[in-house]
């Protein structure tokens, strides 16, 4: 079976976009785990703890439609989760202490782990979305919401 295709001579082929600059993927992974500016690497991602800033102070880089949602706690449950239960399991086998020596060691552990863990993962996905023009980093892309209707057009 053989296909062939024919284009008309008054068909337009639609000009190619020129290419983006590639951005580092590890290098904005990095930066962003540290608090740091994925574009600069000077200014400072989060404001509060998890709260990320408008923009960065030093260079302008705008990190308000960053988009990492639930994917930071689903990160740190995962691998607080690797961490915690072998090691759980690890001390049961060996030494079988009682329920009140566990919950005193692991839940603490759990909790400071998680907390020590979260923001670092939200940076690195923020760094991650940065560095491949996603949800908004794309100075080319179109906005992603749709604009609000006039008060005129609401239904109330």
């Amino acid at each position: 079976m053989t296909v062939r295709y024919e284009l008309k001579e008054d068909v337009a082929i639609p000009e190619t976009q020129a290419e983006k600059p590639s951005r580092p993927v590890l290098q904005s992974m990095m930066r962003g785990a540290f608090n740091r500016c994925m574009n600069c690497g000077q200014g400072r991602l989060f404001d509060g703890f998890l709260q990320t800033r408008h923009a960065c102070d030093k260079c302008g880089e705008e990190f308000h439609h960053h988009r990492a949602d639930d994917a930071p706690p689903y990160f740190t449950i995962t691998i607080v989760g690797h961490i915690i239960i072998p090691a759980l399991l690890i001390v049961e086998v060996m030494w079988r202490p009682a329920i009140w020596i566990h919950m005193s060691i692991w839940l603490p552990l759990t909790v400071l782990l998680s907390f020590a863990l979260m923001r670092p993962i939200k940076g690195a996905l923020v760094g991650l979305q940065w560095a491949l023009y996603m949800h908004g980093f794309d100075p080319e892309s179109e906005d992603e919401f749709p604009v609000a209707p006039p008060d005129s057009e609401r239904i109330t």
